[in-house]
């Protein structure tokens, strides 16, 4: 059985989302618009996920009894994070479609493997070299350069697990500090933007992509997102070709977003992939009110194996700033900006780092 040719949900349905954080929220929220309902399973009781929907699992994901349990209440699983446990989507694969593929996440799970599969497809990455060891580090540097990003290659999101080495670091001790035995050394890239391509592709094969999105990051954090990006028409077209293409190949069914860099070139400047994060996304979020479908939407409609909406942005330019930690106590004064759209989470107290909202903000015309 292929899960993503069998998938027909009618309205009633329940899809299962693993993961219980806000991506899982919104998804649940998207589901409950189109006449489906969720059921979320997360190991975390203060889930922010838990209070959009009825029906609710707190298990650890090595609870192979509770999956069970869980795989019998719904008719197809998704996840909101793609750090799911292997063992966990096998077990629930051998019962309900799981989408996109589990098996997509033995690609993106691994930085090494990711960006193995985007070079065999042609596409350009910053150089890499996997590390093992600090002496295979010191041969890494030899042969790319610095500075240069070391990553961990599993796990490790918003900045966490990697560290910029320089010229002069103590390498023993950032090897030590970064604490693992399986890292990639990629080359740093001199990049002059950072943008992201969120695209849905249905089990038909149809593919759909947002306009491209400009990144800013703050402390490793993505703050804020801006739609369209400014970059030239050329140049969003080949961003989108890539997107579609990494989805494709992937054979993917649901909402991916793909991190690139904006580098200059002889004469015009042209796209590297940094990652591929297979689930909806943080810079997708500002399609929740700057654009005829939301990235939320769109991801159930393609596990559903419903039709796929046509993105079409509200307004000249679409703002999303993320209320990080403290920020959060500022919502009130967010509440009274005029055409601001503001977006909690429902989570506990804020900590320094943590995503606990967003804003939106639509602009009709730009100002001459």
């Amino acid at each position: 059985m292929t899960a993503s040719t069998t998938v027909k949900l009618k309205p009633g349905d329940t899809i299962g989302i693993l993961g219980g954080g806000q991506l899982g929220r919104m998804l649940a929220m998207a589901a409950a618009r189109l006449g489906l309902r969720c059921q979320v399973y997360s190991p975390d009781p203060d889930s922010p996920a838990f209070d959009v929907v009825q029906n609710a699992t707190c298990a650890e994901y090595a609870d192979v009894e509770a999956l069970e349990l869980f795989a019998n209440d719904v008719n197809v699983v998704t996840y909101e994070f793609e750090n799911v446990p292997a063992a966990t989507a096998m077990v629930l694969a051998a019962r309900r479609p799981v989408l996109p593929a589990y098996k997509i996440l033995e690609t993106t799970q691994d930085r090494l493997v990711e960006k193995d599969f985007i070079s065999r497809l042609g596409i350009g990455t910053a150089d890499y070299v996997d590390v093992s060891s600090v002496g295979s580090l010191r041969a890494a540097i030899t042969k790319i350069g610095l500075p240069a990003v070391l990553k961990t290659r599993r796990f490790g999101y918003d900045g966490k697990g990697q560290a910029i080495v320089r010229d002069g670091d103590d390498l023993d001790q950032v090897w030590q500090d970064l604490g693992t035995k399986s890292a990639i050394l990629e080359a740093f890239v001199p990049f002059e933007r950072e943008i992201s391509v969120v695209a849905a592709r249905s089990a038909s094969g149809e593919v759909e992509c947002f306009d491209v999105t400009e990144n800013e990051h703050r402390d490793h954090i993505l703050k804020i997102s801006r739609a369209p990006a400014a970059i030239p028409d050329h140049l969003a077209a080949q961003a989108r070709s890539i997107a579609e293409k990494i989805a494709t190949a992937l054979d993917y069914v649901g909402v991916l977003a793909v991190e690139m860099f904006v580098v200059p070139g002889n004469g015009a400047p042209s796209v590297l992939v940094n990652e591929i994060a297979p689930r909806v996304h943080n810079s997708g979020h500002w399609t929740l009110d700057g654009a005829s479908i939301s990235q939320f939407e769109q991801h159930i409609r393609a596990i559903a194996g419903w039709p796929l909406g046509k993105p079409v942005r509200h307004g000249e330019l679409v703002t999303m700033t993320n209320l990080i930690g403290d920020d959060i106590l500022s919502y009130e004064q967010w509440l009274t900006v005029p055409g601001a759209a503001v977006h909690l989470y429902g989570k506990g107290a804020p900590r320094p780092g943590r995503k606990m909202g967003h804003v939106n903000e639509v602009t009709l015309r730009r100002k001459p």
